[in-house]
Formats: structure tokens, C-alpha cells, sequence
């Protein structure tokens, strides 16, 4: 297979070890995987015919490297920071998780919809919560960090539901260049789209109760959800396209289509993605 320089340049700074040469790295990934000589032989056959592996696979496999061989996860995150609530994580134990995870060289995505939105009443407390985008802070910091201290760079996703009160504050949030280490991406629902083709109000909602006062609109609704406020659905979709158009996010997902077309439907939901990375230019 002919390999430009460029990719010679990035396969020796992000896969070879120690000056390997390409022929080297397929050795390595292949003693490091096949557990027959049958299944080397077959291994050997399709990394020289350009059934290139991920990257995390062709960087590590073989080596004596402590990392990951998968390269996207995502971590759950609940409503809570150092109590499990709905079998989710506490929001610190989920930074903390995220942070092995990417040390070991795994991308990370979030969907931080449990988390109260701003001005969110606190009970144990009597206070306001300071909503999903503080805590994104946090898990923005933690990537930084962990970046500085490895050779690869830390991935993050970052998904919010398009029918979260704080939804605008993150469609916004990069604008001011805000959370260099996210990916963000708005979950956008069936019944979002409904309601942005036949031009009905849409509801912001979540389980959370709104501070006393502070919303005067609110309204709990007999699913048990708390109405923050009704939007124009198309203000919402100009604010992201206007985004996406400047500064290339958000990103969007469709949510509702991704678990209807879902081949494990049946035994999972998905809320969230692992961040976009790129295999080798081969």
C-alpha cells in the first residue's frame, strides 16, 4: 500500500514506539491480539491489505503500555455530587472515572440532563442549583489536566436534551471560548422536531423543582416533570444552526431516531456519544 508523507509523519508520532518501523507496529498488534497462530496469520493478512485497527489498538496493543484497547466510552452522570441517584454516578465520581479513563487514552462522552438546571431548588440545602454548565467546568479542567500529563489529548462529549431549561446557556456555551477540551452536541427529541414543523410551543422541562418564585411559569405536569417555561422551538433552532454556521457547534443528535434504530433497543438506551475520533489518513 503507498503511504503519503503525511501519514508516515502521524502513523510514526501516534502508533510507533521507539522508532518502530510500520512493518514493526503490525507485528506487535499482532502478537499482542491473536491468541492462535491461525489468528495471526489472519490479523498479519488484513493489516497489510489496509484493515487498519483503531487507534487505540494499533498505539498500545503488543506493548507494555498500561491503556485501553477501546477507544470511546461514555460515563453516566447523575444529579447528585457525591450521592448515586437513578444508578448514575455522582457528578465527582464521574469526573473521577472520566479522568482513568482518559488517562488510559479513551475518549469520553457525557449527557448531563439529570443534573438540575439553574435555579433549581436544593432542598437539603434551601439553595439554588448552579446548573449542568458548572459542572461541565469541572470535567472541562479535569480533561485539561489529565492532557498535560500524557501524550495523547483528552476527547470529551458533552450532550445536553434539547428540552433541558439551561438548553440556550449550552447552545451558547462556546461562544465566548468555553470549554476548549468538549465536543458539544444537543440531543434534539421527535417531539422537538414536531413541534419546530407545525410551529407549536415546546416545553423545557425536568424533574427538578424550580426555586419558589424564581419561575413564576412553572407548573408540574401529571408526569410528574416541572414545566420551567415554553419556548418558539424555531428560536431555538435559528440559535443552534447560527452556532453550528459560526463555530462549527453544536452538533446535534437525534436522539429518539438513535434508540429506535438501536439493534440492542431492547436492552439499552442510549443517552449519549463518545467524542468524534479520527483513525489514522490512510
Amino acid at each position: 500500500m503507498h503511504m503519503q508523507d503525511v501519514s508516515n509523519e502521524i502513523f510514526a508520532a501516534k502508533y510507533a514506539k521507539e522508532g518502530e518501523t510500520r512493518s514493526q507496529v503490525f507485528s506487535r498488534v499482532v502478537q499482542g491480539l491473536a491468541r492462535t497462530p491461525e489468528e495471526a496469520a489472519h490479523f498479519q493478512y488484513a493489516l497489510e491489505s489496509g484493515g487498519i485497527l483503531a487507534g487505540r489498538v494499533m498505539s498500545a496493543a503488543g506493548s507494555q503500555l498500561e491503556t485501553t484497547l477501546i477507544n470511546c466510552f461514555v460515563q453516566p452522570v447523575g444529579d447528585s455530587v457525591t450521592d448515586m441517584v437513578d444508578s448514575k454516578a455522582s457528578i465527582y465520581q464521574a469526573v473521577a472515572e472520566a479522568a482513568e479513563t482518559m488517562r488510559r487514552g479513551g475518549g469520553v462522552g457525557y449527557d448531563f440532563s439529570k443534573i438540575r438546571p439553574a435555579g433549581a431548588r436544593v432542598r437539603r440545602t434551601q439553595s439554588r442549583a448552579s446548573g449542568p454548565l458548572s459542572y461541565m467546568r469541572v470535567f472541562d479542567r479535569s480533561c485539561e489536566t489529565v492532557e498535560s500529563a500524557g501524550a495523547r489529548r483528552g476527547a470529551q462529549m458533552g450532550v445536553l436534551r434539547v428540552d433541558h431549561p439551561d438548553i440556550f446557556d449550552f447552545v451558547d456555551a462556546k461562544k465566548n471560548g468555553d470549554f476548549t477540551n468538549f465536543n458539544l452536541s444537543v440531543g434534539v427529541t421527535d417531539a422537538f422536531m414536531e413541534a419546530l414543523e407545525w410551529g407549536e410551543r415546546f416545553e423545557l422541562v425536568h424533574d427538578a423543582e424550580p426555586f419558589p418564585g424564581d419561575f413564576p411559569e412553572a407548573y408540574q405536569r401529571d408526569d410528574g416533570l416541572w414545566v420551567y417555561r415554553t419556548i418558539d422551538p424555531q428560536e431555538l433552532w435559528d440559535r443552534i444552526m447560527e452556532n453550528t454556521y459560526n463555530g462549527a457547534e453544536p452538533g446535534v443528535l437525534f436522539i429518539d431516531r438513535m434508540n429506535e434504530e438501536n439493534n440492542l433497543h431492547y436492552v439499552e438506551r442510549i443517552e449519549a456519544t463518545n467524542p468524534l475520533q479520527r483513525g489514522p489518513p490512510w
